[in-house]
């Protein structure tokens, strides 16, 4: 785990068997994470990604986790991919506006 990861909820779904979180995650690439960056040496940046989890429950035991995040955004604040504003991508700025909404409702 990394050594600063922070996880903020912005907003939870419950169904009769299934919760979806939207949360906002960030960190300091500060060590090499396989699950989301495989093979990539820690960059030292910050990162702030939203993702969202969705969980599916049978009974009292969880049945699937599926994770998703913007892998380009990713990319852009580690210094990996640059935007250069020819790409559709929107780096730490996604997770700011995500933010921003979420307190506005």
């Amino acid at each position: 785990m990394l050594s600063d990861t922070k996880l903020v909820r912005i907003s939870r779904t419950i169904g009769k068997d299934q919760v979806v979180d939207e949360l906002i995650l960030s960190f300091t690439h500060d060590i090499e994470i396989p699950a989301m960056i495989p093979g990539i040496s820690p960059t030292r940046k910050y990162v702030e990604l939203p993702l969202v989890v969705v969980m599916k429950f049978k009974g009292n035991k969880i049945a699937h986790e599926h994770i998703y995040w913007d892998q380009a955004s990713l990319l852009v604040q580690i210094g990996l991919l640059d935007n250069n504003n020819e790409l559709p991508i929107i780096g730490i700025e996604q997770s700011k506006k995500l933010q921003e909404l979420a307190l506005s409702t």
